[in-house]
């Protein structure tokens, strides 16, 4: 396999071929053995090639559907982007993935990888760290001097290389740049810029590798090379595409956070300082600012004064009065007049002339929100304990999809484990705009009715009586005990995690039972899962443990859920959808809380089963499940797995699986 297949019809050949038992991959690999579905996922992948046609693929768990889109992307040797839903999905396919398969069909492509502007160190801001950065603690100081000492030795400058450096360390922003503070050609640095290189490397190569933000926030914003990049490209592909509705709603719309305010305030303070100092009164133009952002947050969050996570607060409910609209009165003067002051000393540095564009883009985003939003957006708050975003999104990615679809001629592929309960995969499609595309459902090759059982209690509290989740951790106890530890919890909040992770820890110690209670929040993501796979443990976590957690094998044998996972009524973006779906006299219950649900289920339950051989149970402690009329509509949208009737049943087969 040393050329591309170009002509239509010898790609399907040649991606069957590829996936034949002693075909290249056979070949390279002693334990290969042909999937079924994973060629049938490769040939439509290939025939969307061939036809530049759109194909959206549901995968479950097991198909392998990760080569079965790079290989026919490869034979093809046409010029691909790639889009996945992280940063470490990202490396994955770039470190590992791709490499094994290049080499295995002996094709000479290359490979780019492409992050946003901030997973890059800025040489620049590294200098003026370097010289005087105000840092909060000694771990920090710690941090800049790795830092530091790997920028000696980098090549790509990917923040990523750095093991064991907190993602969320506050020394990151200050060695890396944002598209405000961002110089441009008029950085002294310019030319040995990482952010540059690899922009440059994309557009050399044969497939690049980005993620689903950057992916939207570079059409929205025009900042970070994809917006170039995608008209070069024949082929665009959309791994874990459940998760493109959410990052495009978050990076098309407009936001204004407090947080920018207070960030420009201060590069412009140590701009003034450092090549303007005397001329003009900087600590009290850029006090200004920062008392205007906060008095903003003040304003936004109304009665809210003890926000400890994130909370969407109504439009309605926060621009009620005149609190919100005052306080975007004065920080639009406020920022006037630092962009004013900008002006005036432009001469002195370059960093002014970005600083002036910065204040005057923030001004002009506050005076947006002052005015009426559009029929076709839907505005919010999101506060935190530090700011105040005021935030305006359309409710979908529809017309943004149909856009870029529109603007070229290219094949299209979407695909994931979850992309809808019905053959048409509706709760993906219509939100993409992409009805007209092909449809696939392929399913997992897992014996699902012989290694999984699912347990729904008949009897429980109902998930909104308050004993609900004392009763959640208790049983998640028996079911941890039973196994001696392998279990995951999911709430579907957080305030009902601390609950059931106390309840939890009371009934292990009542049953005598020593094993230790992982708690979300108490540790990294990542310690908390290898912790886990230790053994002798229960994790208990929210949203961030419901997808993209890969545990096979013995060390997760139970995963237990509080309750369904219906969209909260109240958030902003969810009224605006249901809205929507009764102004087009649709019926908003079914065809979006039972639907999300359903993709929520599916990704909980995903947790349980990673390999052939791994075994289970699956347990939803939502009686609603057995007794509401769509009930049965989640059920099937779950895998094949055997329902048991009694609690006995429950806690037996765990047994025999200990």
């Amino acid at each position: 396999m040393t050329e591309h297949a170009e002509v239509t019809g010898e790609l399907r050949l040649a991606v069957a071929q590829s996936f034949a038992s002693d075909g290249p991959l056979g070949r390279v690999d002693s334990a290969y053995s042909v999937r079924d579905a994973q060629l049938q996922m490769a040939e439509a992948v290939a025939g969307a090639i061939d036809a530049n046609e759109a194909l959206v693929v549901e995968a479950g768990t097991g198909v392998g559907k990760t080569f079965a889109y790079l290989v026919p992307v490869l034979v093809s040797g046409k010029r691909t982007l790639v889009s996945t839903a992280t940063k470490n999905l990202q490396d994955q396919l770039f470190f590992r993935d791709l490499p094994r398969l290049r080499d295995a069909l002996g094709l000479p492509a290359t490979v780019a990888l492409l992050k946003g502007r901030g997973s890059y160190l800025c040489r620049h801001r590294l200098a003026q760290a370097r010289e005087g950065a105000v840092l909060p603690d000694r771990m920090a100081v710690r941090a800049l001097a790795r830092i530091e000492t790997w920028a000696q030795a980098t090549t790509t400058g990917d923040i990523g290389e750095l093991e064991g450096l907190d993602e969320r360390s506050e020394v990151i922003p200050i060695v890396t740049s944002t598209r405000e503070n961002c110089l441009g050609s008029e950085c002294p640095e310019y030319h040995a810029c990482h952010v540059m290189k690899a922009r440059r490397d994309a557009m050399a190569a044969d497939i690049v590798v980005v993620n689903h933000h950057l992916f939207f926030a570079d059409l929205a914003l025009r900042d970070s090379g994809v917006a170039e990049l995608l008209p070069t490209v024949d082929v665009a592909v959309f791994d874990e595409a459940h998760q493109m509705v959410e990052a495009g709603i978050q990076f098309l719309g407009q936001t204004l956070g407090t947080g920018q305010v207070i960030d420009f305030s201060r590069d412009l303070l140590a701009a003034g300082l450092q090549h303007a100092r005397g001329l003009l009164p900087w600590a009290e133009l850029t006090g200004a600012c920062e008392k205007a952002a906060r008095d903003l947050r003040l304003a936004a969050a109304g009665e809210l004064h003890d926000v400890r996570s994130i909370v969407k607060r109504r439009w309605d409910e926060a621009a009620r009065g005149d609190g919100l609209t005052m306080a975007l009165d004065t920080l639009v003067g406020a920022l006037m007049a630092a962009a004013e002051a900008a002006q005036g000393v432009v001469e002195s540095a370059p960093d002014f002339t970005r600083l002036h564009g910065r204040a005057k883009e923030l001004a002009a985003q506050a005076a947006r929100f002052q005015k009426p939003s559009p029929a076709d957006q839907v505005r919010w708050v999101d506060l935190t304990p530090h700011q105040a975003r005021l935030i305006e999104s359309p409710l979908d990615i529809r017309a943004m999809m149909t856009q870029q679809r529109a603007a070229a001629s290219r094949a299209w592929v979407f695909t994931s484990a979850t992309l809808g309960d019905d053959d048409a995969l509706s709760w993906f499609s219509e939100a993409a705009g992409l009805e007209d595309a092909r449809h696939l459902r392929v399913g997992s090759p897992f014996d699902y009715a012989a290694h999984a059982r699912v347990y729904v209690p008949p009897r429980f509290p109902a998930p909104n009586e308050a004993p609900h989740n004392t009763m959640v951790g208790r049983a998640a106890a028996h079911c941890a005990a039973a196994l001696g530890g392998r279990t995951f919890v999911l709430t579907t909040t957080l305030r009902a995690m601390k609950v059931v992770a106390e309840a939890l820890t009371n009934e292990l110690a009542d049953l005598g039972q020593p094993l230790e209670v992982l708690v979300q929040g108490t540790a990294a993501k990542r310690a908390l899962l290898s912790r886990f796979q230790q053994g002798g443990s229960v994790l208990v976590g929210s949203q961030s443990f419901w997808e993209g957690i890969d545990v096979p094998g013995d060390a997760l044998q139970c995963v237990l859920i509080d309750k369904l996972p219906f969209p909260p009524p109240n958030d902003p973006l969810v009224e605006a959808r249901v809205r929507q779906l009764k102004e087009q006299g649709r019926d908003a219950f079914n065809d979006y809380f039972v639907a999300e649900a359903a993709i929520s289920l599916k990704q909980g339950a995903g947790r349980l089963i990673r390999t052939e051989t791994d075994q289970g149970l699956l347990v939803i402690c939502d009686t609603r499940l057995r007794q509401a009329r769509y009930g049965a509509r989640l059920l099937k949208a779950l895998p094949p797995m055997q329902p048991l009737e009694t609690g006995e049943q429950a806690l037996a087969w765990l047994r025999s699986l200990r």
